[in-house]
């Protein structure tokens, strides 16, 4: 049972990845036509490039994400069959999981990773410096 609780868990930090990726740059473009300063902050602008950049690596190379890969070990450890678990598990999967070809996944990973990209452009994010200075001043 714990390795079933441990795939769910592993699941679920997938389905969080997945909504950090995609709903970051939902809120990278909102707020950059609402004016949200928060949105323009350095480390969490570097930390979404690099999801992006990750997800669209291994679709090139035709990797597995590891985080997938830890899930069906789980999943295996517990004895269960592949995706035949709990309700939450049940749902989880039916969103992250579809069946298409491989090259399907690696275009979309490739043009929302490059609509990533032009977000650093048309909503810049501030520069690093200008964190530090600031982070300098108030200390």
């Amino acid at each position: 049972m714990l390795y079933g609780l441990a795939a769910d868990a592993m699941l679920l930090l997938h389905v969080l990845f997945v909504a950090f990726v995609v709903f970051g740059l939902v809120l990278i473009l909102v707020g950059g036509a609402r004016n949200w300063t928060w949105i323009r902050n350095p480390w969490f602008r570097l930390a979404h490039l690099a999801a992006i950049a990750v997800v669209v690596v291994q679709s090139w190379l035709g990797v597995i994400c590891p985080l997938t890969t830890i899930e069906m070990s789980l999943r295996e450890r517990a004895g269960d069959s592949v995706y035949s678990q709990t309700f939450m598990s049940h749902w989880l999967e039916a969103i992250l999981y579809y069946s298409a070809p491989p090259w399907v996944f690696a275009a979309c990973y490739t043009a929302f990773g490059a609509l990533v990209v032009v977000s650093w452009w048309r909503v810049r994010p501030r520069p690093f410096s200008a964190l530090s200075q600031s982070i300098g001043d108030n200390g």
